[in-house]
């Protein structure tokens, strides 16, 4: 049989099953308008929003010109028994102004892809089911200590115990967190999280390869699913509630306090760079948690960050980790199934998405490779450019297109 007949049989068989939501979900993944996806399969914005919200439902040509159009296979825009789409919680982005609603419509879509896959890998592996402590702390709450006790709840509840946080991404998916890292074409949105309808979600940049700063991002992350369920996300007050829950979590004020340096004569960046190696958090953050806790007065603080800038380790801190922690929550469960001879083929089959989305998803380490490493702007975000995540080829489209439908 010939892929275009291959492609009108299986939209044949997927148009009665045809969800909306779904559609949607593609098109977000492709960083696409209504009206940009309309003009792709010679249809109105009007339409496109009538098959997304059910309204209509598409012919079984239209869901062909719509998989092709968008690079997925028909059988991605079946209904599922569980609607990933769906949102316990508003997702918690760090800086709504500096990048588009596009880039965090695409940014979220591959968040619930992600859930997605997760739920049809749970068709075969047991994950942990999803255990975490709900602390409410209000955004008026601006001179309590509501992120410090959620902080010292979840060490509690999680056996943390005292002293530094062990692996700290493995702890979140012991506890049913799925934790995935983001393509490098959505690295101009930070980390974020939400709660979705199986199971919370972190992603991760794929481009803040530091083991230190990565390690902040999942506390930080975690601090908006434990603290901020009914919070609107973005706002100075959730961002500065979510740092302060990371900072007693990773460095309880017990704990460090008396180990930070109280002046910067002496040997401080020795200190220092021993406490980033025993806490596992970066010299930044402990210069910044010891302000917070009066160890430093403010004069000595700037003039510390003034020699981190000096010397270049804003960005680039000297330290010995090199290899950021990964998770292996979903690779595990992939190799599991591998080794009882279900393999990758089978469940990208039944995943319905593309091979390199559903690898990029499963991996235990993000994806740089793609970055240019000719471009100068390499590692930086580009918020104005918002990149499909399918592999769509204009050529290919128009030589396949509406005619043989």
């Amino acid at each position: 049989m010939s892929d275009s007949r291959r492609l009108t049989s299986r939209a044949a068989d997927v148009a009665p099953l045809f969800d909306g939501s779904r559609l949607t979900l593609a098109r977000q993944l492709a960083g696409l308008r209504k009206s940009e996806l309309a003009a792709r399969v010679d249809k109105s914005a009007t339409a496109v929003g009538a098959f997304e919200s059910g309204a209509k439902r598409p012919t079984a040509a239209t869901v062909a010109q719509l998989a092709l159009s968008l690079s997925v296979d028909p059988g991605f825009f079946a209904v599922r028994p569980d609607d990933v789409t769906a949102l316990r919680t508003t997702p918690h982005f760090r800086s709504l102004r500096s990048t588009s609603q596009l880039s965090r419509d695409q940014a979220l879509a591959y968040g619930q892809l992600a859930v997605d896959i997760a739920a049809n890998l749970e068709r075969y592996v047991e994950f942990p089911e999803p255990d975490v402590p709900d602390c409410p702390v209000s955004i008026d709450d601006l001179d309590g200590d509501g992120p410090e006790q959620a902080a010292r709840l979840v060490r509690e509840a999680w056996s943390l115990g005292v002293g530094p946080v062990g692996h700290l991404v493995r702890n979140l998916e012991n506890y049913g967190i799925l934790v995935v890292f983001s393509p490098v074409q959505t690295s101009s949105v930070d980390a974020y999280s939400f709660a979705g309808p199986v199971r919370p979600v972190v992603v991760l940049n794929p481009i803040k390869n530091d083991y230190y700063r990565q390690r902040f991002d999942v506390a930080h992350e975690l601090g908006h699913l434990v603290m901020h369920s009914d919070a609107d996300p973005g706002g100075r007050v959730v961002e500065e509630q979510a740092h302060r829950f990371a900072s007693e979590l990773l460095m309880p004020a017990n704990e460090i306090r008396e180990l930070l340096p109280a002046t910067m004569g002496g040997h401080p960046w020795r200190t220092l760079g021993q406490l980033k190696e025993q806490w596992g958090v970066s010299m930044q953050a402990l210069l910044y948690r010891a302000r917070k806790l009066g160890r430093l007065n403010e004069v000595s603080y700037r003039n510390a960050m003034t020699t981190i800038s000096t010397r270049g380790w804003r960005r680039d801190e000297p330290g010995r980790m090199l290899r950021i922690e990964q998770p292996s929550l979903l690779p595990k469960a992939i190799e599991l199934l591998s080794q009882e001879g279900i393999g990758e083929d089978v469940l990208i089959d039944q995943c319905a998405v593309p091979t390199d989305l559903f690898r990029m998803v499963t991996a235990r380490s993000p994806d740089a490779a793609t970055i240019d490493a000719s471009d100068p702007t390499e590692g930086q975000a580009h918020p104005a450019r918002v990149i499909s995540l399918f592999d769509w080829h204009p050529k290919v489209a128009e030589q396949s297109g509406k005619g043989q439908f």
